[in-house]
């Protein structure tokens, strides 16, 4: 085992902590594989609406969650790559626009051109997460993908800056520091799920990545390529959660089994002949429902849910536009017939994204929609490892300076190879 090549990815949910540590294999900057050696999870009790609320509990649950991780893989990691996601995160359009240097365009043209979309003024508050080239436009010959070697004057590029609040990041990578072990890099969830779960040829028609969470739902609009729209909806499967105990008189901790066990989010998939044994109390005694009575609650609640996602994509301009459908994944995707559902509500194909391309070792532990995001993660650290043995000297200079500096500010363009 190459302690050069060891990856960790942890995302922080509302509900559970997941941390992976792998090793990558595969020197192909563009699809690095990895190698799955250790996954930990842990309940998590310390965010809200992916927002850190308490770092004690956060802290709790990142060290428990990394220890199982540790403890399965044999080995230790100092640092990883988190993910960060909610409604904080904001993302816009910045265009910067250059006179070509030399005859033909070079790499130097392109740089100087992100360069200027990327200076844009972030307010104090807030702090630059990524910053993605969408497309160039050579003398006015707009949507070019690459413009080297081609004969122009004038350089535009069109960057898509993603921001995200100061303080939620703050909170998050102290969290994580208390719990022992530094921030490489934080990550936006939706992005790093579409590393794990998306194919090219998706992202190529246009898809529609929906992140089902405890505390939120996150959207994520992909077309030509690139990505195009963010959005998020501040309802999750804690909502569903709490729909049930309101409607059944049952505790919270009752609910989440009920909904575990014998949840379905598309109420004509149930036998209307099931019957379920409620938790008995003094008071109540013992208590049957019909199985379509809880299946009502959450058909409910979440088609509310994809409602939300699916006015949002139609705010975005993108109603229509998305011919490779819409990939669902996170925890609350796992549940039966939330595809169906979905495929009703979006009027187009559906289907639940399981992290499976690129992964070797225990791939099978990781077999879930609730793992997208952590597997994205190290997937993404992954290509970090790959795109250079750079990698030692970021080590120093985030050891040094707080990774500022030129360097790191080169790393960020290397997103434009991966989204």
């Amino acid at each position: 085992m190459n302690p050069e090549r060891l990856v960790a990815g942890l995302d922080i949910g509302s509900a559970k902590t997941t941390a992976i540590i792998a090793e990558t294999s595969g020197d192909l900057p563009k699809h690095p594989s990895i190698k799955l050696l250790g996954v930990g999870q842990a309940r998590t009790t310390g965010m809200r609406r992916g927002i850190v609320s308490d770092i004690e509990e956060t802290t709790r649950s990142i060290r428990q969650a990394l220890q199982d991780a540790e403890r399965m893989a044999g080995t230790q990691v100092q640092e990883l790559y988190a993910g960060i996601a909610g409604e904080h995160v904001q993302a816009m359009i910045s265009k910067g626009i250059v006179a070509v240097s030399g005859d033909e365009i070079s790499k130097q043209d392109i740089d100087r051109a992100n360069e200027v979309a990327r200076a844009q003024a972030i307010p104090p508050d807030r702090e630059l997460l990524h910053a993605i080239p969408q497309e160039y436009t050579v003398d006015r010959n707009s949507g070019i993908r690459d413009p080297i070697g081609m004969i122009g004057t004038r350089l535009e590029t069109e960057m898509y800056l993603v921001t995200i609040g100061s303080s939620p990041a703050l909170n998050l990578r102290k969290s994580v520091e208390r719990a022992g072990y530094r921030v490489r890099e934080l990550v936006l969830e939706p992005l790093a799920s579409a590393l794990a779960v998306l194919t090219e040829d998706e992202k190529e028609l246009g898809v529609a990545l929906v992140e089902m969470g405890a505390g939120t739902t996150d959207l994520a609009l992909f077309h030509e390529g690139k990505i195009r729209h963010l959005g998020t909806v501040a309802f999750g499967g804690n909502n569903v959660t709490s729909d049930i105990v309101h409607g059944l008189g049952v505790t919270q901790a009752d609910a989440e089994r009920l909904k575990e066990r014998f949840g379905c989010a598309y109420e004509p998939l149930v036998d209307p002949s099931d019957v379920i044994q409620l938790p008995s109390t003094v008071a109540q005694g013992d208590r049957q429902i019909p199985r379509e009575l809880l299946a009502h609650i959450i058909h409910q609640r979440m088609d509310e849910i994809f409602d939300m996602v699916q006015r949002d994509i139609a705010t975005a301009g993108y109603a229509g536009k998305l011919s490779a459908g819409v990939v669902l994944t996170g925890g609350a995707a796992a549940m039966q017939g939330v595809a169906e559902l979905a495929s009703d509500v979006f009027g187009t194909g559906v289907r639940v994204g399981l992290p499976a391309e690129n992964i070797g070792g225990l791939s099978d532990s990781v077999e879930a929609p609730r793992f997208a995001t952590a597997v994205g993660l190290a997937q993404y650290a992954a290509h970090r490892v790959a795109l250079g043995a750079a990698g030692a000297g970021v080590r120093r200079l985030t050891a040094s300076g707080g990774g500022v500096g030129k360097f790191a500010e080169k790393i960020k363009f290397w997103l434009q190879d991966f989204f």
